[in-house]
């Protein structure tokens, strides 16, 4: 079994789960703006991501001979008297999968910037809390909690961005003319009429989908956004603006509690376990997590296959298992968060879970590619610009100084 050892393996497996969790977010919302069906995608990422854990398992947890009271991989499958510490990491991986079901849909209602910087905010400062007590204070504090404020300081910073880029889009709207809103564009409720990603518009014409004109809008212009309004799957023009805010509240909450259960079943700071019973390992916990975290999204997903929520059209598994359109890109989403939430927790069973949330800077790497996929804040005022640069300078400091308080924990 491999183990990681020093604080330079455990800082590497971060950033490397800094950039894939930042990542799959954005690959899912790409999805939806281009018109599938959000439980078609998380079916599909819900599939990879478990996968994602079973090669973890069976490479990192099965390389070499089992250590003393840290068994490999499947040998500790075989053992019974663990469940306590089963069902904490099962427990994680419930409440991950709500908050990661939460916030697909945020994504389409606050943006994909600012519900990262909500919900990862929100995780920092309740989850690291906890899994610096959990820890025993292995993370200097002097430095770990500075880091917590500066995140903070962030999501302050990211609901302004956010009422502040509202305000802007609403001024553009409120300027296009009548001739723009009224869209030619027909847009089906069926997933099978939606545009293939990567058609032109030659090809949308021969599936019956109109175009009032030949050139796309400018990015971040009132036609863009009511383009982007037809096209996409979550129809969001004349919702209330704290439906998303609350979706994010919820996904927020739900975040910070799958890390300190995942610390409670790695680590047994409760002391659940009978005398002589192995911890779960890192491999084995993570996935436990991960089935939890697959069944949970499997059964909900199917259920708002038949009835869904927020308007979006009816569905059945008939149409999701045709539904080609963007598959390999959401199997993808769901191998890059897999391997995201592993390396996450091997950097944190050698540097501490506390350190470890530094993970949550991911909004740095969400907004970047919400600007440069999605054309987010493309045109707004001055005012939303210099409070992005606010909030992803704070985010900046706030993963360094959580880095820098990385301790090593006691064999």
């Amino acid at each position: 079994m491999y183990i990681v050892e020093d604080k330079v393996g455990a800082i590497a497996l971060m950033l490397a789960a800094l950039c894939f969790l930042g990542t799959w977010p954005a690959v899912m919302t790409l999805l939806e703006r281009r018109g599938r069906l959000p439980q078609h995608t998380y079916l599909d990422y819900s599939i990879t991501n478990l996968l994602a854990a079973v090669i973890i398992a069976l490479t990192f947890g099965q390389i070499g001979g089992s250590m003393h009271g840290m068994p490999n991989f499947f040998t500790q499958l075989t053992q019974v008297d663990n469940w306590p510490s089963v069902m904490f990491a099962m427990a994680g991986g419930i409440v991950l999968s709500l908050g990661n079901l939460a916030t697909q849909y945020a994504w389409a209602y606050v943006g994909l910037s600012v519900t990262e910087v909500v919900s990862s905010s929100m995780t920092v400062v309740i989850g690291t809390t906890m899994n610096y007590f959990l820890d025993d204070r292995i993370n200097k504090a002097e430095i770990l909690f500075p880091g917590v404020a500066c995140f903070m300081v962030a999501v302050c910073l990211g609901s302004a961005v956010h009422s502040s880029n509202a305000a802007d889009n609403k001024e553009k709207l409120s300027g296009s003319s009548s001739a723009h809103i009224v869209m030619t564009r027909s847009i089906t409720d069926e997933p099978g009429n939606k545009c293939n990603e990567g058609e032109d518009i030659e090809n949308s014409l021969e599936k019956g989908v109109k175009h009032s004109k030949l050139t796309k809008p400018n990015v971040g212009t009132a036609e863009f956004l009511i383009e982007l309004e037809n096209t996409r799957s979550i129809k969001v023009f004349g919702s209330s603006t704290m439906l998303g805010l609350v979706i994010v509240i919820f996904s927020g909450f739900c975040f910070s509690l799958f890390s300190p259960a995942f610390n409670l079943a790695t680590n047994d700071q409760w002391h659940t376990l009978k005398k002589g019973v192995p911890h779960l390992v890192v491999y084995t916990a993570f996935f436990y997590f991960s089935i939890s975290c697959f069944i949970v999204a499997i059964i909900l997903n199917v259920i708002f296959l038949y009835r869904p929520i927020l308007g979006l059209p009816r569905s059945s598994l008939k149409d999701y298992l045709k539904d080609f359109n963007g598959r390999y890109w959401a199997f993808l989403a769901g191998l890059l968060c897999g391997f995201g939430n592993g390396f996450q927790f091997m950097g944190g069973q050698a540097a501490g879970y506390a350190a470890a949330d530094a993970v949550q800077a991911l909004p740095l790497v969400s907004t970047f590619w919400g600007i440069y996929l999605f054309g987010e804040y493309r045109r707004s005022s001055r005012k939303t610009y210099m409070l992005l640069t606010g909030m992803l300078f704070m985010f900046v400091v706030a993963v360094a100084v959580l880095m820098a308080s990385s301790g090593h924990r006691k064999s």
